[in-house]
Formats: structure tokens, sequence, C-alpha cells
């Protein structure tokens, strides 16, 4: 397992994380745990969850397992305060996380998206206040536009903030739009890119096709909001390009949409779900490097 710099906060993230929003939800607390064993012994430390994740069961399994396996010291622990973020929300948030998770302090805290109704200097101050107070080790930011995330480092700086030293954004072969204005950002002010979905909630693992029906329990269909996001012509055309491409490679659609977010230029770490141990070993099967021609191929799907 690749380790790299996460932004200049001093924390370091596997190549490859485990994001956990399907725990509580999909899968129990004892597949939960097994799945973050088996994460650990295959050499993954990065684990990223939300108090939205499940009403906040997420983050009490990440801190039951954290608890029982006397692991924190070797794990970089990412949680997310959601909804409005007043000052006195972020802190609130912060400190009900730190509750579910067991914890101490939080290695890296994020606001989950943008909010327009609460003045950003507000929920900047609030952020800079929990890492003076040693609560959180640094922040970062999830689903920021690149005119939102330009914004809040402008303000950080003028007013001597804690900066965000990472950003998490959607990134698969389905949904390329950070390369145009957000990777090439944080690539200038040397920030950390967690990126998720690189499966596209399972869309490129090719369980779907273009009119015919959702296959019951399947992410599509336990959140049927990704068949508005996943469910378009253009993205049907790229998915069929994939299992092509996969099919003469001889590679499951599944490791190939992964490695190719892997060996992407500019991604820190790439968060995977997991409902089983064996789905983690899957996903470290996708981190060998992609044959230029492969890549290449990939590259131009469209």
């Amino acid at each position: 397992m690749e380790y790299r710099k996460l932004g200049r906060s001093g924390l370091a993230a596997s190549a490859i994380g485990i994001g956990t929003a399907t725990f509580g939800r999909e899968i129990d607390s004892a597949t939960a745990c097994a799945v973050l064993d088996r994460a650990l012994e295959r050499g993954i430390t990065l684990i990223d969850t939300a108090e939205a994740y499940s009403a906040g069961r997420s983050e009490q399994i990440v801190g039951q397992w954290l608890a029982e396996r006397a692991v924190r010291h070797r794990i970089t622990l990412a949680t997310k305060v959601n909804g409005t973020l007043t000052a006195e929300r972020v802190h609130s948030s912060c400190v009900a996380s730190l509750r579910r998770l067991d914890v101490e302090v939080i290695d890296l805290f994020q606001v989950h998206r943008w909010d327009a109704a609460v003045p950003l200097e507000e929920t900047l101050g609030a952020l800079h206040e929990l890492l003076q107070a040693g609560m959180v080790r640094a922040i970062g930011c999830s689903n920021y536009a690149a005119w939102q995330l330009t914004k809040a480092l402008w303000r950080q700086d003028v007013r001597r903030f804690a900066r965000f030293e990472s950003v998490q954004p959607v990134y698969n072969l389905a949904d390329r739009r950070i390369e145009q204005e957000l990777l090439p950002l944080c690539a200038d002010q040397a920030l950390g890119v967690i990126s998720y979905s690189p499966r596209g909630a399972g869309f490129l693992t090719g369980k779907y096709h273009q009119g015919g029906p959702v296959p019951s329990g399947t992410r599509f269909d336990v959140v049927p909001a990704h068949q508005e996001i996943y469910f378009t012509p253009a993205r049907f055309r790229i998915m069929e390009g994939l299992r092509q491409i996969a099919t003469a490679a001889g590679m499951p659609m599944a490791q190939l949409a992964l490695a190719w977010v892997l060996d992407r230029p500019g991604i820190t770490s790439v968060l995977i779900g997991a409902r089983s141990p064996e789905q983690v070993d899957e996903g470290i099967a996708a981190a060998a490097k992609l044959p230029a021609d492969l890549r290449a191929a990939l590259d131009r799907l469209e």
C-alpha cells in the first residue's frame, strides 16, 4: 500500500481508503468490523465516515471497532459535519462525533457540503477554533465546487484561519467534472484530494442495463437518487465502453474502473465501499499500475 501526504497537514493517507456510508444501513456491525479488519490487514489506514451516515450509526460502529481492536494510533480518521454550518452547529457536531467515535481527537474534520445560508466566515472561524482547541488535527471540505473552495481558501488566508487541507469529490470514468477546475486548483494550492465513488456507486460494475430493471438490493435500488445521476445515454455509453475494454483485457469492470482512478494524477486517496472483506481484497487488486495502452483506452471513453 502506498501512503501519501494529505495537503500540508502532516497527516498521511493510504492510497485506498474505506468509506463507511454502508455501515449500519446496508451491512450490520459485525460485517462492518470484518471489513475494517481486512482493510487494516491489507494496509488501508484511512477511514472516512460522517454524522449523516445512518444517523450517526456509522460513526458508532467505527468507534466500537477502534476501541475493541486498540488500533486508533494506526488510523487516519476522517468524519464530516452535515447540514447547517453555524458556529454552534459545527462545534456541537464535532463534540457528538468525538463521543460516537469514542476518540479524543479527529484527524480530519470536514464540512459535508456547501451551506449558502450561513456566512462562510462563521463556518470557517468555527472550524479554526476546533483545531486550536485540539479537537481536530486538520480540516477539509466535501462536495465543493472549485469556486466555493477558492472562496473558502481566500477567506481563510485573509483571516489567518486554519486552511482546508483536502477536498472530497466524486470522481470516476462516468463523472470527470473535477478535471476542469478542481484538480488544477488543488494542485496549485497543495491540497489533498480524497475522491469517492470510483465505480459510480456500482454503475461501472456492469450490473445495470439501459432500459432494464434495477436489480433488487443493489445501491441504485436502495438509493434511487443514483439513477437520476447515472442513468443517462452518455453515461451508459461510457459504461458499455468500459465493459468492452474490460472484456478484452480479461479484467472485472469494477477493478478496472477503480484502477483508472487510482492511476490518475492529483488523487491522494480513493475511498471504496465494501460490503464484505472479499470486496476489500478486490479493491486492493485494483492498485496495480495500469499498462499505458489500457490507461489510454480508458481515458478516451466519453
